[in-house]
């Protein structure tokens, strides 16, 4: 390139409309840069007429035409290249895709739908179909929109600054949906970057490849009217609250293994999981991500639905579906960090952007990851608007947030000098502290009926509690405690178990500081943890026996219920991302028996109010005994409001069966035996109470009243009162 196409070059990328299409100098000039043609004329767009032909100015296809004292008009180009003919609208005689309001509010963080104005849009200008183009980078000198459509060319597509929004934007006329792109920016230095991918791209190129694609406008028609003004109930504390948690791409496959598509999973993962009585599902992070082994948890597409599994139209049929069969659908959102891809977010435009400049506190050494910039008003704007798109364009009824402690805390997983204090000289990170009280206050706010979660894993106070209240207003917080206490105590062999009996009580002394989910997730299935009934201790009907007694305990306990997929028919191997589940294991008798014994403990956990109404009120809990040790047995009461419905629980955790054993009970009469894990239904030894017992008027346990059991071997029985 000559010094003076370089002059130029550089004019029309750092203020192309000032440079190119028509403008007045000393008559009507119109300057277009089309590299291919060997040739360039200019029409009328009223009657196609030619008017005058281009000269061209530089070798690599800058054109000039200069018309003299005529007025301005609607034009096209008319390129030639050989035999070749080809009419063109140009990009630069069109206007901002962005107007004055978008600006100010993109400008100062509080545009709360960012995604429908920042990103490629397929819109029409003058009449005229093509995509709009706009992008946040407000230290670059330069940026052009390079895609399937212009060669990959950064020259032919240079965008308009709006300098008080920092933000870039250009119409390109005939760019239609499908369109593969990226952003080619030039640094403030004025060095080339990689090309990026679009930060609110709302789709994408299937990975490896990582282009964004212009995605079409949405076509699905919603038919869950009716599920959106119900799904406040079936999201609240008071409901039956039972999640399956699963990732897309592991739960089923096709026999050469390709994954099955969003509208495969429609079919047969969803009426799956509705017949075992679950009532909402949680995916992994489905957000377009580059590494099939982060399992979605390090994104670059936020707003886009991974590709891996279809369009975002399919992706509404599949949450379309979830409604249709009475599934709440959850998905985990992870704001707290991404990857260190050149494609991606970090220094997008040549500065740090989204990510802070020093590495103590933007980046992850945990994950090689970098940390989002809480205290920039911009970021903070794009993660709310991020998840308000996937509630309002998606109809996602919740959202699961991921590794909240690490965003939480400033010396998290970091040694002394390795992290930044805040102002007051704290651990606490102040920003990200108010980004999620903003985040909750207007996701509950802006999306009736959704709610959210986190996987909050210290003992930082008020999770779950309202902001007005100073909460961090999460609608609920995994019981990592529980979950840690529990498992290691049911990995014990039953011998010891006495020694370790708090394990399973300690967790009641904080039970109700929080709205709680209690959590058996993806986490405790990988990375040489084994399995869940790998975990169990014994021989084979032993730990099948303890699995089931775990698992009537969980169901029991107060708390919102989680199960990682695989584990509801116990999953013999620990999970891999990359193979489906081993569904052959459901023609075992053992696996199919405790795969029906979830399926029965969800059906008495929904039917059975005293087992979830009061789930997060010390009201609804009441120990019988948690002091019997010595027996490894628990026992103790669930309410729910005024008492009205009670059920009795009881967990023998030794193999040893306890005849003649004595609880007391606040109410006189029947006790129906409701569920009994040991059945022989579900593979147990089938021993129990012949359908309930009825109380006799012997004091117990601080009650008049009590009844006597037979307490099978490595079991939880759970009984129901008459009703008065």
């Amino acid at each position: 390139m000559s010094e003076t196409a370089k002059r130029l070059d550089e004019t029309y990328r750092s203020d192309p409309f000032g440079f190119l299409g028509m403008h007045e100098a000393g008559g009507l000039v119109i300057r277009a840069f089309v590299p291919w043609a060997d040739s360039l004329a200019v029409l009328d767009r009223a009657d196609g007429a030619e008017i005058a032909p281009f000269e061209r100015k530089t070798e690599d296809g800058l054109f000039e035409a200069r018309l003299g004292k005529k007025k301005r008009f609607a034009y096209r180009l008319r390129a030639r290249s050989g035999d070749r003919i080809v009419d063109l609208e140009d990009p630069y005689r069109f206007g901002p895709v962005l107007g004055e309001m978008d600006l100010h509010l993109l400008g100062e963080g509080t545009h709360r739908r960012a995604f429908s104005r920042l990103g490629a849009h397929p819109m029409s200008m003058d009449d005229v179909a093509g995509t709009g183009f706009a992008v946040w980078a407000p230290n670059a000198r330069a940026v052009s929109v390079v895609g399937s459509f212009n060669d990959w060319d950064g020259r032919r597509h240079a965008m308009r600054k709006h300098p008080g929004a920092g933000v870039w934007d250009l119409f390109i006329p005939d760019v239609a949906a499908g369109a593969s792109y990226k952003y080619e920016i030039k640094g403030p230095d004025g060095a080339l970057l990689p090309l990026k991918a679009d930060p609110v791209a709302l789709q994408a190129e299937r990975p490896p490849a990582t282009a964004s694609v212009v995605a079409a406008l949405p076509s699905h028609v919603w038919r869950d009217e009716a599920w959106m003004k119900s799904r406040a109930e079936r999201n609240a504390r008071e409901a039956a609250i039972s999640i399956y948690e699963l990732h897309l791409g592991s739960w089923s496959k096709h026999e050469d293994g390709r994954f099955l598509s969003y509208r495969e999973l429609a079919d047969r993962l969803v009426p799956y999981v509705a017949n075992l009585g679950f009532t909402h599902i949680e995916v992994l992070p489905i957000s377009e991500f580059p590494f099939d082994g982060s399992w979605g948890y390090q994104p670059i597409g936020l707003f886009a639905p991974t590709s891996r599994f279809g369009t975002p139209d399919d992706f509404r049929y599949f949450v379309d579906a979830c409604h249709g069969a009475g599934l709440a659908l959850w998905l985990d959102w992870v704001p707290g960090h991404f990857p260190t891809d050149q494609h991606g977010l970090g220094l997008f435009d040549g500065t740090h952007l989204y990510e802070h400049a020093d590495p103590r506190q933007g980046f992850h050494q945990d994950w090689n990851t970098l940390i989002f910039n809480y205290g920039r008003p911009e970021v903070v704007n794009y993660l709310i608007a991020n998840a308000l798109s996937w509630l309002e364009n998606f109809h996602v009824d919740g959202l699961r947030v991921d590794a909240v402690a690490s965003m939480l805390y400033l010396d998290y997983s970091r040694k002394a000098g390795e992290w930044v204090p805040n102002k007051f000289g704290g651990r606490e990170n102040l920003d990200a502290v108010d980004f999620l009280r903003r985040f909750n206050e207007l996701v509950f706010s802006e999306a009736p009926g959704v709610t959210t979660a986190a996987e909050e894993s210290t003992a930082w106070p008020m999770v779950s509690a309202p902001t007005y209240l100073g909460g961090l207003g999460f609608g609920f917080k995994w019981n990592m405690g529980w979950m840690h206490d529990t498992l290691q105590y049911m990995s014990l062999d039953p011998v010891h178990r006495k020694y370790h009996h708090n394990k399973l009580t300690f967790g009641l002394l904080y039970g109700f500081s929080e709205n709680f989910i209690l959590p058996l997730s993806h986490d405790e299935v990988v990375h040489g943890k084994g399995s869940l009934i790998n975990k169990m201790p014994g021989d084979r009907w032993q730990k099948f026996a303890n699995l089931r007694a775990y698992y009537g305990f969980m169901w029991a306990h107060p708390g919102k219920k989680l199960l990682f997929m695989g584990c509801e028919f116990g999953q013999e191997r620990e999970w891999n991302h990359d193979a489906q589940l081993d569904w052959f294991l459901l023609d075992d008798p053992m696996h199919a028996g405790l795969h029906g014994l979830v399926r029965d403990l969800n059906q008495l956990y929904r039917d059975e109010t005293a087992l979830h109404r009061l789930d997060a009120l010390q009201e609804g809990f009441a120990w019988v005994d948690a002091t019997d040790s010595d027996q490894s047995v628990l026992s103790f009461l669930r309410f729910d409001a005024g008492r009205r419905n009670m059920a009795l629980v009881l967990c023998n955790f030794t193999p040893m069966p306890r005849r003649g054993y004595r609880v007391g009970v606040p109410r006189a009469g029947r006790w129906t035996e409701r569920l009994n894990t040991d059945s022989g239904l579900y593979g147990g030894s089938d021993m129990g109470n012949a359908g309930g017992v009825d109380s006799e008027p012997v004091p117990s346990h601080g009650h008049g009243q009590s009844v006597v059991l037979t307490l099978p071997p490595l079991a939880t029985l759970i009984l129901t009162a008459e009703r008065l």
